[in-house]
């Protein structure tokens, strides 16, 4: 049988956990309005997206692609791995020319992006693209 001072310390004990665990502060969840604004950029985004990755999967993408030594698969997974903000400066750039004129422009510029896209990744660690890139050791 315990004796009174034990059983007073084993109370004591529980009924600190049991104010510790009822003080501590609790994080409900908080409803907020969303902008028209931020649903229209949230659209833009996802279309902008979409056009670009359909652009990359042209036939005669898919050929300058692999023309300046990059794999069109790769280039592809690449592109669905950009942000948001890189998207958007592709989709732009598709925008600004004329249509049917200076494809070359656009497959160059794509083919520049996702070049130093695969070179900042061979940078850090993350592929092995190059092999005349080192990869920085921590």
């Amino acid at each position: 049988m315990m004796n009174l001072g034990q059983s007073a310390r084993t109370i004591a004990l529980a009924m600190a956990v049991v104010m510790l665990a009822t003080s501590l502060p609790i994080n409900f969840a908080r409803a907020a309005i969303v902008t028209t604004e931020e649903v229209v950029a949230a659209q833009a985004a996802d279309e902008d997206r979409a056009r670009v990755i359909q652009f990359m999967a042209r036939e005669d993408v898919r050929r300058q692609i692999e023309a300046l030594g990059i794999d069109p698969d790769e280039a592809a997974r690449r592109t669905e791995s950009l942000s948001d903000e890189e998207i958007q400066q592709i989709a732009g750039r598709l925008d600004e020319l004329p249509a049917g004129q200076d494809v070359v422009v656009v497959l160059l510029a794509a083919g520049l992006a996702l070049f130093l896209l695969l070179i900042i990744t061979d940078l850090l660690g993350y592929t092995d693209v190059f092999p005349f890139i080192k990869a920085q050791t921590k």
